[in-house]
Protein backbone atom coordinates (compact mmCIF):
# COMPACT_ATOMS: atom_id res chain seq x y z
CA UNK A 1 0.00 0.00 0.00
CA UNK A 2 2.83 2.25 0.68
CA UNK A 3 4.02 2.42 -2.78
CA UNK A 4 7.78 2.59 -1.19
CA UNK A 5 9.51 3.09 -5.04
CA UNK A 6 7.21 6.75 -4.68
CA UNK A 7 8.24 7.34 -0.83
CA UNK A 8 11.80 7.33 -2.25
CA UNK A 9 10.79 10.23 -4.45
CA UNK A 10 9.48 12.25 -1.86
CA UNK A 11 12.68 11.37 -0.13
CA UNK A 12 14.36 13.21 -3.05
CA UNK A 13 11.74 16.03 -2.79
CA UNK A 14 13.24 17.22 0.40
CA UNK A 15 16.97 16.58 -0.16
CA UNK A 16 16.43 18.74 -2.92
CA UNK A 17 15.08 21.56 -0.66
CA UNK A 18 17.78 21.72 1.57
CA UNK A 19 19.93 21.98 -1.42
CA UNK A 20 17.89 24.78 -2.47
CA UNK A 21 18.68 26.02 1.92
CA UNK A 22 22.46 25.95 1.66
CA UNK A 23 22.60 23.01 3.22
CA UNK A 24 25.16 21.32 1.22
CA UNK A 25 27.72 24.81 0.79
CA UNK A 26 30.26 26.42 3.26
CA UNK A 27 30.20 23.25 5.77
CA UNK A 28 26.25 23.72 6.76
CA UNK A 29 25.66 19.86 6.72
CA UNK A 30 27.46 18.50 9.36
CA UNK A 31 25.96 20.97 11.96
CA UNK A 32 22.32 20.72 10.29
CA UNK A 33 22.86 17.04 9.24
CA UNK A 34 20.03 15.20 12.10
CA UNK A 35 17.39 17.97 10.99
CA UNK A 36 18.20 16.52 7.27
CA UNK A 37 17.30 13.01 8.53
CA UNK A 38 14.62 13.97 10.34
CA UNK A 39 12.86 15.83 7.32
CA UNK A 40 13.61 12.28 4.96
CA UNK A 41 12.12 10.28 7.67
CA UNK A 42 8.91 13.06 8.00
CA UNK A 43 7.83 12.92 4.41
CA UNK A 44 8.71 9.62 4.09
CA UNK A 45 5.78 9.20 6.82
CA UNK A 46 3.77 11.77 5.12
CA UNK A 47 3.79 10.05 1.58
CA UNK A 48 3.14 6.69 3.09
CA UNK A 49 0.27 7.74 5.38
CA UNK A 50 -1.14 9.47 2.21
CA UNK A 51 -0.99 6.73 -0.38
CA UNK A 52 -2.34 4.38 2.67
CA UNK A 53 -5.41 6.49 3.01
CA UNK A 54 -5.43 7.22 -1.75
CA UNK A 55 -6.69 3.24 -0.88
CA UNK A 56 -8.91 4.22 1.86
CA UNK A 57 -11.09 6.49 0.59
CA UNK A 58 -10.94 4.30 -2.77
CA UNK A 59 -11.84 0.95 -1.19
CA UNK A 60 -15.52 1.00 -2.71
CA UNK A 61 -14.18 1.85 -6.39
CA UNK A 62 -11.30 -0.44 -6.26
CA UNK A 63 -13.03 -3.63 -5.17
CA UNK A 64 -14.04 -2.98 -9.29
CA UNK A 65 -11.70 -1.83 -10.88
CA UNK A 66 -8.37 -2.78 -9.11
CA UNK A 67 -9.41 -5.88 -7.02
CA UNK A 68 -5.74 -6.94 -6.63
CA UNK A 69 -5.38 -4.29 -4.08
CA UNK A 70 -4.31 -4.54 -0.79
CA UNK A 71 -8.00 -3.49 1.02
CA UNK A 72 -10.25 -5.05 -1.45
CA UNK A 73 -8.79 -8.74 -1.86
CA UNK A 74 -8.38 -8.45 2.03
CA UNK A 75 -4.86 -8.51 2.68
CA UNK A 76 -5.51 -5.57 4.90
CA UNK A 77 -8.97 -4.37 6.66
CA UNK A 78 -9.85 -0.89 6.13
CA UNK A 79 -9.60 -0.36 10.58
CA UNK A 80 -6.38 -1.24 10.05
CA UNK A 81 -5.71 0.80 6.99
CA UNK A 82 -7.09 3.80 9.06
CA UNK A 83 -5.11 3.51 11.87
CA UNK A 84 -1.59 2.98 10.19
CA UNK A 85 -2.25 5.69 7.73
CA UNK A 86 -2.99 8.00 10.81
CA UNK A 87 0.01 6.74 12.36
CA UNK A 88 2.25 7.73 9.85
CA UNK A 89 0.36 11.47 9.67
CA UNK A 90 1.02 12.17 12.83
CA UNK A 91 4.80 10.88 13.04
CA UNK A 92 5.46 12.64 10.03
CA UNK A 93 4.28 16.04 11.56
CA UNK A 94 5.65 15.02 15.03
CA UNK A 95 8.94 14.54 13.48
CA UNK A 96 9.23 17.68 11.10
CA UNK A 97 8.33 19.50 14.40
CA UNK A 98 10.99 18.20 15.84
CA UNK A 99 13.17 20.15 13.46
CA UNK A 100 10.93 23.86 14.08
CA UNK A 101 7.84 24.94 14.36
CA UNK A 102 7.32 26.21 10.49
CA UNK A 103 8.70 22.56 9.13
CA UNK A 104 5.80 20.95 11.75
CA UNK A 105 3.33 23.66 10.23
CA UNK A 106 4.42 22.25 6.62
CA UNK A 107 3.94 18.68 7.44
CA UNK A 108 0.51 19.81 9.03
CA UNK A 109 -0.44 21.00 5.66
CA UNK A 110 0.17 18.17 3.93
CA UNK A 111 -0.99 15.82 5.44
CA UNK A 112 -4.52 18.05 5.14
CA UNK A 113 -4.14 18.53 1.17
CA UNK A 114 -3.45 14.71 0.93
CA UNK A 115 -6.56 13.84 3.02
CA UNK A 116 -8.72 16.49 1.12
CA UNK A 117 -7.17 15.37 -1.98
CA UNK A 118 -7.99 11.42 -0.94
CA UNK A 119 -11.48 12.34 0.12
CA UNK A 120 -12.63 15.28 -2.26
CA UNK A 121 -10.89 16.61 -4.60
CA UNK A 122 -9.25 14.11 -6.65
CA UNK A 123 -12.41 13.68 -8.89
CA UNK A 124 -12.80 17.47 -9.79
CA UNK A 125 -10.45 17.40 -13.01
CA UNK A 126 -8.72 20.54 -12.31
CA UNK A 127 -8.69 21.31 -8.53
CA UNK A 128 -7.61 17.29 -7.89
CA UNK A 129 -4.33 17.62 -9.86
CA UNK A 130 -3.46 21.71 -8.95
CA UNK A 131 -4.45 19.80 -5.32
CA UNK A 132 -1.77 16.73 -5.54
CA UNK A 133 0.55 19.79 -7.51
CA UNK A 134 0.87 21.57 -3.49
CA UNK A 135 1.63 18.24 -1.62
CA UNK A 136 4.70 18.12 -3.43
CA UNK A 137 5.57 22.36 -3.79
CA UNK A 138 5.40 22.15 0.04
CA UNK A 139 7.35 18.74 0.13
CA UNK A 140 9.99 20.60 -1.64
CA UNK A 141 9.54 23.84 1.45
CA UNK A 142 9.85 21.06 3.96
CA UNK A 143 13.25 20.52 2.98
CA UNK A 144 14.22 24.42 2.76
CA UNK A 145 12.74 24.76 6.03
CA UNK A 146 15.87 22.77 7.27
CA UNK A 147 17.21 26.72 7.27
CA UNK A 148 13.75 28.41 7.91
CA UNK A 149 15.46 31.89 6.90
CA UNK A 150 15.61 30.84 3.82
CA UNK A 151 12.36 30.19 2.66
CA UNK A 152 11.25 33.82 1.97
CA UNK A 153 13.68 34.07 -0.70
CA UNK A 154 12.94 30.86 -2.22
CA UNK A 155 9.23 29.74 -1.47
CA UNK A 156 8.43 30.77 -5.17
CA UNK A 157 10.26 27.77 -6.63
CA UNK A 158 7.66 25.53 -4.81
CA UNK A 159 5.53 26.34 -8.24
CA UNK A 160 7.89 23.78 -10.20
CA UNK A 161 6.89 20.99 -8.47
CA UNK A 162 3.17 22.14 -8.09
CA UNK A 163 3.97 22.65 -12.27
CA UNK A 164 4.98 19.26 -12.64
CA UNK A 165 2.64 16.87 -10.46
CA UNK A 166 -0.41 18.74 -11.69
CA UNK A 167 0.19 17.82 -15.09
CA UNK A 168 0.98 13.97 -13.87
CA UNK A 169 -1.93 13.93 -11.69
CA UNK A 170 -4.02 15.03 -15.03
CA UNK A 171 -2.90 12.54 -17.43
CA UNK A 172 -3.31 9.74 -15.21
CA UNK A 173 -6.79 9.69 -15.14
CA UNK A 174 -6.72 7.96 -18.13
CA UNK A 175 -4.96 4.88 -16.31
CA UNK A 176 -8.01 2.73 -16.25
CA UNK A 177 -9.74 3.21 -19.14
CA UNK A 178 -7.79 5.54 -21.30
CA UNK A 179 -6.93 8.72 -21.57
CA UNK A 180 -7.14 11.95 -24.39
CA UNK A 181 -4.35 13.05 -26.59
CA UNK A 182 -5.27 16.76 -25.52
CA UNK A 183 -4.29 16.21 -22.18
CA UNK A 184 -1.16 14.62 -23.01
CA UNK A 185 0.03 17.37 -25.28
CA UNK A 186 -0.86 19.65 -22.02
CA UNK A 187 1.36 17.72 -20.16
CA UNK A 188 4.44 17.89 -22.16
CA UNK A 189 3.85 21.62 -22.63
CA UNK A 190 4.21 21.49 -18.84
CA UNK A 191 6.99 19.37 -18.92
CA UNK A 192 8.51 21.77 -21.24
CA UNK A 193 7.77 24.93 -19.21
CA UNK A 194 9.29 22.93 -16.11
CA UNK A 195 12.51 21.81 -17.58
CA UNK A 196 13.27 25.28 -18.98
CA UNK A 197 12.20 27.20 -15.77
CA UNK A 198 15.18 24.81 -14.16
CA UNK A 199 17.78 25.75 -17.17
CA UNK A 200 17.10 29.07 -16.27
CA UNK A 201 18.13 29.35 -12.80
CA UNK A 202 21.24 27.13 -12.96
CA UNK A 203 22.06 29.38 -15.76
CA UNK A 204 21.96 32.71 -13.13
CA UNK A 205 23.57 30.50 -10.64
CA UNK A 206 26.65 29.36 -12.91
CA UNK A 207 25.31 25.54 -12.96
CA UNK A 208 24.09 25.20 -16.25
CA UNK A 209 26.33 22.05 -17.77
CA UNK A 210 26.17 19.88 -14.38
CA UNK A 211 22.32 20.73 -14.66
CA UNK A 212 21.78 19.80 -18.15
CA UNK A 213 23.61 17.19 -18.38
CA UNK A 214 21.50 15.77 -15.29
CA UNK A 215 18.32 16.90 -17.15
CA UNK A 216 18.93 15.39 -20.40
CA UNK A 217 18.31 11.90 -19.28
CA UNK A 218 14.91 12.93 -17.09
CA UNK A 219 13.73 14.29 -20.36
CA UNK A 220 14.05 11.03 -21.97
CA UNK A 221 12.33 9.63 -19.26
CA UNK A 222 9.93 11.34 -19.03
CA UNK A 223 9.08 12.02 -22.98
CA UNK A 224 10.23 8.68 -24.25
CA UNK A 225 6.92 6.89 -22.79
CA UNK A 226 4.55 10.32 -22.99
CA UNK A 227 5.14 10.31 -27.27
CA UNK A 228 4.17 6.63 -26.64
CA UNK A 229 0.93 7.60 -24.93
CA UNK A 230 0.28 10.40 -27.52
CA UNK A 231 0.53 7.76 -30.38
CA UNK A 232 -1.77 5.47 -28.71
CA UNK A 233 -3.51 6.75 -25.35
CA UNK A 234 -4.74 3.47 -24.00
CA UNK A 235 -4.95 3.09 -20.22
CA UNK A 236 -1.25 0.59 -20.06
CA UNK A 237 0.47 3.23 -22.18
CA UNK A 238 -0.31 6.48 -19.98
CA UNK A 239 0.21 4.19 -16.75
CA UNK A 240 3.84 3.57 -18.22
CA UNK A 241 4.02 7.58 -18.55
CA UNK A 242 2.67 8.65 -15.34
CA UNK A 243 5.37 5.83 -13.56
CA UNK A 244 8.33 7.34 -15.14
CA UNK A 245 6.91 10.84 -14.42
CA UNK A 246 6.75 10.22 -10.83
CA UNK A 247 10.01 8.35 -10.93
CA UNK A 248 11.93 10.61 -12.36
CA UNK A 249 11.17 13.08 -10.42
CA UNK A 250 14.51 11.86 -8.22
CA UNK A 251 15.93 13.23 -11.32
CA UNK A 252 14.62 16.65 -11.45
CA UNK A 253 15.44 17.27 -8.16
CA UNK A 254 18.85 16.38 -8.57
CA UNK A 255 18.72 19.03 -10.72
CA UNK A 256 17.66 21.86 -8.75
CA UNK A 257 20.35 20.18 -6.15
CA UNK A 258 22.85 20.64 -8.62
CA UNK A 259 21.89 23.91 -9.12
CA UNK A 260 22.17 25.07 -5.84
CA UNK A 261 24.01 22.88 -4.18
CA UNK A 262 27.43 20.51 -5.61
CA UNK A 263 28.04 18.25 -7.94
CA UNK A 264 27.82 15.69 -4.77
CA UNK A 265 24.35 16.24 -3.54
CA UNK A 266 23.46 16.36 -7.15
CA UNK A 267 24.88 12.68 -7.58
CA UNK A 268 23.67 11.92 -4.11
CA UNK A 269 19.67 12.19 -5.06
CA UNK A 270 20.95 10.44 -8.21
CA UNK A 271 21.87 7.62 -6.27
CA UNK A 272 18.04 7.22 -5.37
CA UNK A 273 16.81 6.55 -8.98
CA UNK A 274 18.53 2.48 -8.76
CA UNK A 275 16.66 2.13 -5.47
CA UNK A 276 13.18 3.29 -6.36
CA UNK A 277 13.61 1.60 -10.20
CA UNK A 278 13.92 -1.40 -8.13
CA UNK A 279 11.27 -0.56 -5.82
CA UNK A 280 9.31 -0.06 -9.19
CA UNK A 281 9.85 -3.70 -10.07
CA UNK A 282 8.62 -5.42 -6.97
CA UNK A 283 6.08 -2.48 -5.31
CA UNK A 284 2.77 -0.55 -7.38
CA UNK A 285 3.49 2.84 -8.55
CA UNK A 286 0.39 3.93 -9.89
Amino acid sequence: MMRPANVITSVADVLAGTAIAGIFLHGSLVPHLHAVILLCLSTACLYSGGIIFNDVFDADLDKVERPERAIPSGKISLQNAILFGSIFLVAGIILAGVVSPVSGSLAAAISFLALLYNKISKHHFFFGPLNMGFCRGLNLLLGISVLTDKLPAWYFLAVVPVVYIFSITMISRGEVHGGSKRNLYIAAILYSIVTGFILWFSYLNNKLLLSAIILIPFLWMIFKPLFKAIQNPVGKNIGSAVKAGVISLILMDAAWSATFGTIYSALLIVCLLPISLWLAKIFAVT
